[in-house]
């Protein structure tokens, strides 16, 4: 009779281990699923939205026309904003002209392979927010310093960063650096000289 009380005792005890075991486990299979969830989350949190806002392109720019440029190229959306920041090096002292071309290709060494200004609602040249017309292209001029270092900063509305609106998307277009300076009254492109870099904008 006592060999039948201990054995049942025995069997109980081991009943409640094996059912804490089971609670353990599924508990532990449970967290494991949150730690994927949050996982997957982590993943999936930095895509972007339908209208692209937050995504970010950075390009590198090639040298044309024996120069000796180089550059990194920055565009962002941000809302409905496109900022741009570009870090330029082996330049000549002085103006020189930059503007979004029509071609996302800088395969020729004159950089004409990019085509003319970027200009989806045909206007004429000139200078950025010229009430008498300017191209989406036409950013403008920028200096650069004794040792050939130039930044420059730039944003606008009028820009978007792979939306469906061809008047307002940049990617497929190219960025150009001219040896010259844009007097910002020839037609069509400003009399800014040859190009001297060229770097495609692609995702």
């Amino acid at each position: 009779m006592k060999y039948i009380k201990i054995s049942v005792i025995a069997i109980l005890a081991m009943t409640m281990v094996n059912c804490k075991e089971t609670k353990k486990n599924a508990a532990d299979s449970s967290s494991e699923g949150l730690d994927k969830s949050a996982d997957q989350m982590e993943t999936r949190s930095p895509e972007m939205t339908e209208d692209g806002m937050g995504e970010s392109l950075t390009i590198m720019m090639n040298a044309k026309n024996n120069s000796k440029m180089k550059g990194e190229i920055t565009f962002t959306q941000e809302e409905d904003e496109v900022v741009m920041k570009a870090e330029f090096t082996g330049l000549e002292e002085g103006t020189h002209a930059i503007h979004l071309h029509e071609n996302a290709d800088c395969s020729s060494e004159d950089g004409k392979s990019a085509g003319g200004h970027w200009n989806p609602v045909d206007e004429r040249h000139g200078k950025w927010g010229d009430e008498k017309g300017y191209h989406k292209g036409d950013i403008g001029n920028f200096e650069a310093d004794a040792d050939g270092n130039a930044t420059v900063d730039f944003s606008t509305d009028q820009w978007c960063i792979g939306c469906d609106d061809d008047a307002m998307n940049i990617v497929g277009r190219s960025v150009i650096v001219h040896q010259g300076t844009d007097d910002f009254t020839s037609q069509p492109s400003g009399d800014a000289g040859s190009r001297v870099g060229c770097a495609e904008i692609t995702k």
